[in-house]
């Protein structure tokens, strides 16, 4: 049985919405841990040092020696915790493409997996960016193809044209 599901893509490229819906339509519960949560968690001195993690104002996100090893602890956790009987849908933005892949890949070793890329055309994620007014714009289009980059999935998606819960539909049928 799928015991996590890993969901990456760009900025903006609508995973948040899709996971949402994915809770609603999975037969089990699932818990929902992000990116977004572990960035919040981190103390804010974290977004104003070389160690921590940094929005540059062209949207390019630049990661420090101490956000790695907070990112480090923060995948063993939830890994930790799938181990222990939870369900845990990751949502992801793998800055590193391929090497973002192989570092969630070691810590869940043997556990089983459905890796799943969240596509969305450049020009559409940097306009939901602008509208969610959250964002630091460029974010969206840097990261909507460089997320994706050497990333091997079982699963992709475009939300370019397709809506979050069909989407959801379509990765659900694919947990076993």
């Amino acid at each position: 049985m799928t015991q996590v599901i890993v969901v990456n893509g760009g900025s903006s490229s609508g995973k948040s919405g899709i996971i949402r819906c994915l809770q609603a339509v999975l037969p089990d519960p699932w818990l929902a841990l992000g990116t977004d949560m572990l960035v919040e968690a981190m103390p804010a001195s974290m977004q104003a040092s070389d160690g921590g993690i940094e929005f540059a104002p062209d949207g390019e996100v630049i990661v420090g020696p101490e956000f790695r090893t907070l990112e480090a602890a923060w995948i063993e956790g939830v890994t930790s915790m799938v181990r222990a009987g939870a369900r845990v849908i990751v949502d992801e933005v793998f800055l590193g493409g391929a090497y973002s892949q192989q570092r969630w890949q070691r810590a869940l070793g043997e556990l089983r997996v459905l890796w799943v890329g969240v596509r969305c055309d450049a020009a559409v994620a940097a306009g939901r960016e602008i509208a969610r007014g959250d964002r630091t714009i460029g974010m969206a289009a840097s990261q909507a193809e460089a997320a994706h980059r050497g990333v091997v999935y079982d699963l992709e998606v475009d939300t370019t044209h397709a809506e979050s819960m069909e989407c959801a539909r379509a990765i659900a049928a694919h947990v076993k």
